[in-house]
């Protein structure tokens, strides 16, 4: 899979999470909540083409959460995740490539749930918002060369001062 690439965003990105959501609430049940989130949930915003999915669950349910999701064939990504913030990954073959799906999985309504909802809302509200962070990916692309440090580094002010206005 091509890292760091700029897609144009997908109408098909609500059928995948729909499908998505399904198979992770048939897996841990009706205590967790699942949202869209990042690029794929904002439309005409574009990026990676990755499908971001927030998992909120209670603090207790952290741990056996991530043994069910890692039992349906979500890998669990250490280096990628945080005590706050589980990450996983997996890859379905679509049309000659991946789908590439990311779990995000969290306390529901923790800071960590509140910046990613809070920061998917806030562009679903200001499309100049969208417009801007369009052309900021599209530059960080071109300057990261596919290190994905770079590329991050390269979003981080517009990110938090959406963050800071999402929040307030």
């Amino acid at each position: 899979m091509q890292k760091y690439v700029f897609r144009k965003y997908n109408p098909e990105y609500r059928a995948f999470f729909t499908s998505e959501k399904k198979k992770i609430a048939k897996a841990l049940g009706s205590t967790a909540t699942i949202e869209h989130v990042g690029s794929t949930a904002i439309p005409n915003l574009g990026g990676k083409g990755i499908l971001d999915v927030a998992v909120g669950v209670s603090k207790s349910k952290i741990v056996e959460s991530k043994n069910k999701l890692e039992k349906e064939g979500y890998e669990f990504r250490e280096k990628a995740s945080y005590p706050e913030r589980l990450f996983f990954r997996i890859d379905y073959p679509y049309k000659n490539r991946k789908r590439r799906i990311h779990i995000h999985l969290t306390k529901f309504n923790g800071q960590d749930w509140k910046e990613m909802i809070g920061f998917r809302d806030y562009l679903l509200k200001h499309p100049e918002a969208v417009e801007q962070y369009v052309k900021i990916k599209k530059e960080g692309v071109k300057k990261a060369l596919g290190d994905g440090e770079k590329y991050r580094k390269h979003k981080e002010e517009f990110i938090q001062n959406i963050l800071r206005k999402a929040l307030e």
